[in-house]
This record gives structure tokens, C-alpha cells and sequence, in this order.
């Protein structure tokens, strides 16, 4: 997720939904400045949401890249959203004029990764290419080349960790799969992020 000004708010506030900053467009978090840069902040166990949150409400573009997960609660099996760094999110900074050193003190936020006492700045291109990868939400969409015949295995969902076979393709972003169960087949239509190759 990545927060940023929406066009619809004053004085550079910023747009909140749900308790969660909304995520910006692509071409309002890029490119940056020629002073602004990726840095990285730590931020308290299961905290990154709100981390985010606080710092947009401090007007920091912060953001948050997750991907889709299994998780196993009171027997049930749900694919949930889920940061892709535990603990740790993305904020860009212009050193030369932003208040750095609010972060630290930011709910959520443990500290910025520093190096000899500055914020140390992420390799050009890393944050970047994520960015790129993701939906509106944050989610990272791993794209994969996909061919009819070829053999997969569910990523996430009920399904997770089945190996199939792919039956057929749309242009909907959804795959038909013969799975491999119980010692026979079934087809099954899945979303592509759901499966990568096997």
C-alpha cells in the first residue's frame, strides 16, 4: 500500500479509507525528485498499516508491499494480505528538506535504517520495481509467462500447494486448472496470482 496526497485534498493532507492510507497512482509515487529517495523504517511487530497511516498523516508517502498468503485459523485455511517485509516498510524522503527525525517518534514506527547517523537510502530501482509489480491495493503481482499445457502449482486459496495441469488461459486474469486430488482430476478456474510454475 502506499500512501500519498489524493487530488481531491487541501494543504497536502491525506486521503484515509478505512483507517488505511489509500494507495496512490504510479505516476503521482513516480519518479521522484532528484532529492527524494527510498529509505527504509523498522517498524513494531504487525504495525506496518498503521505505520503507514501515522506517517501520511505527517505527509510522508509511505509504502507497504504485501502479497497473498494462506493462513490456518480454527481449522479453516484463508488467503489473506500480507506485508512482503514483516516489519518493514518504504518512505520517501528529500533529506535536504523534510523532518526526518519526526519518523522515529512516529506510532508504529521503531526507527529508519540509518548508516553514520543518516538514513541510509535504497539502491535505485529496488522500490521501484516493486512499485511496478503492484495493484492499487499494494499486493506484489508476480507476473508469470503462462502457457496452455504447462504445469502449476497453487500459491494461495483453498487449493494452496496442489500441483495441475493449465487447461486454459482468459483475458479476465483467470486460469482453468486440472488439478491433480484424491488420485483423480478436477478442474478448477482459479485467478492467475493464485498459481506460478511448478
Amino acid at each position: 500500500m502506499i500512501a500519498a496526497p489524493s487530488e481531491t485534498t487541501r494543504r497536502g493532507r491525506l486521503s484515509l479509507k478505512n483507517g488505511v492510507a489509500l494507495a496512490c497512482t504510479f505516476s503521482s509515487c513516480l519518479p521522484l525528485s532528484q532529492q527524494q529517495r527510498w529509505y527504509v523504517a523498522r517498524t513494531l511487530p504487525q504495525r506496518e498499516l498503521q505505520a503507514a497511516k501515522q506517517l501520511a498523516n505527517q505527509d510522508f508517502r509511505a509504502f507497504v508491499p504485501r502479497y497473498w498468503k494462506n493462513r490456518r485459523h480454527a481449522r479453516r485455511v484463508e488467503t489473506i494480505s500480507a506485508p512482503l517485509f514483516p516489519r518493514y516498510i518504504f518512505v520517501i524522503l528529500d533529506r535536504s528538506r523534510d523532518r526526518w527525525r519526526s519518523i522515529n517518534g512516529t506510532l508504529g514506527v521503531e526507527r529508519l535504517l540509518m548508516q553514520g547517523g543518516e538514513p541510509q537510502p535504497v539502491p535505485h530501482g529496488v522500490v521501484e520495481s516493486l512499485v511496478d509489480c503492484a495493484d492499487a491495493e499494494g499486493n506484489i503481482d508476480f507476473h508469470y509467462q503462462l502457457r496452455e499445457g504447462q504445469t502449476l502449482r497453487v500459491i494461495a486459496g483453498p487449493f494452496a500447494d496442489l500441483v495441475g495441469q493449465l487447461e486454459r488461459l482468459d483475458d479476465k486474469g483467470r486460469v482453468r486448472v486440472l488439478l491433480k486430488l484424491m488420485g483423480g482430476t478436477v478442474r478448477v478456474t482459479l485467478a492467475q496470482t493464485l498459481v506460478a510454475p511448478y
